[in-house]
């Protein structure tokens, strides 16, 4: 007998919670890409993961701009510029440092296979008209981001010693920041009950095989699934590095709150 999911939450509730988890994730992650602009290991690197992290800022902006309409705020920007870190929705993965560029590939590789099997089932599933059209949209960059990413790793994985050294400590280090992809609570048993998510537990088979063929291509070795994962970020409960992200991210926003951007 299954487990009856209780929530609180009305309609108009579920859908901005949905619709600010899939943003968070994707504003933060986006920030952390912007900081290699000017940095990347090649000019056409430098371009690149430039224009990923101008996606994904798009997306979450997107995302935001239909929660303020459903809320019925007339300033989206407060979901970026005004919100503590203890009210964001990401994973943690995202928030974590950059690193170096073997570490940004890992984390922009592990969370573009989640990101592809998550939207494919969402725009399978989601009967918001408006909310459906942006998953399609957003759908096609997310291919991008995933085969570029995909490319590097195997570029890496089987390059020199020292890239695959720096590439399989990456996914050694970051492993236990992917189990709460697939973790679910109340909030999205309850919105799945709406047509309004997936059960992202049900993806975990098919990430981990997409994950594990990649690897064995490039020469690297799979971390183990057993070890202790990080949870509760949805909820929350962020790692240190959240808080400086913001402090960096919203400090001019925050310190002219009534400046004209135009």
């Amino acid at each position: 007998m299954s487990k009856k999911i209780t929530n609180t939450k009305t309609d108009k509730e579920l859908i901005i919670e949905i619709l600010l988890r899939l943003a968070d994730d994707r504003l933060i992650h986006g920030h952390r890409l912007s900081e290699w602009t000017g940095h990347g290991p090649e000019l056409e690197e430098d371009l690149a993961l430039a224009n990923v992290a101008l996606d994904m800022i798009g997306h979450a902006a997107a995302l935001y701009r239909y929660a303020a309409v459903i809320e019925g705020n007339p300033d989206e920007d407060y979901y970026a510029y005004f919100r503590d870190d203890i009210d964001f929705k990401n994973v943690a993965m995202v928030e974590l440092p950059k690193g170096d560029f073997a570490y940004t590939i890992t984390r922009q590789f592990l969370f573009s296979v989640y990101s592809y099997f998550l939207y494919e089932k969402l725009i399978e599933t989601v009967e918001n008209e408006q909310f459906n059209g942006m998953l399609q949209k957003h759908f096609k960059e997310i291919k991008y981001h995933l085969r570029h990413s995909r490319e590097w790793v195997l570029r890496l994985g089987d390059g020199t010693k020292e890239s695959h050294e720096r590439i399989q400590n990456a996914f050694d280090e970051i492993w236990m920041y992917t189990g709460e992809l697939f973790s679910m609570d109340e909030t999205e048993h309850t919105a799945i009950e709406k047509n309004l998510f997936v059960d992202v537990s049900e993806l975990k088979a098919p990430w981990l095989e997409f994950v594990k063929e990649t690897l064995e291509e490039a020469t690297l070795s799979l971390p183990d699934d057993d070890q202790y994962m990080f949870t509760g970020s949805r909820q929350g409960r962020h790692t240190e590095h959240l808080g400086h992200l913001l402090a960096q991210m919203q400090f001019l926003r925050r310190s002219y709150p009534d400046a004209d951007w135009k």
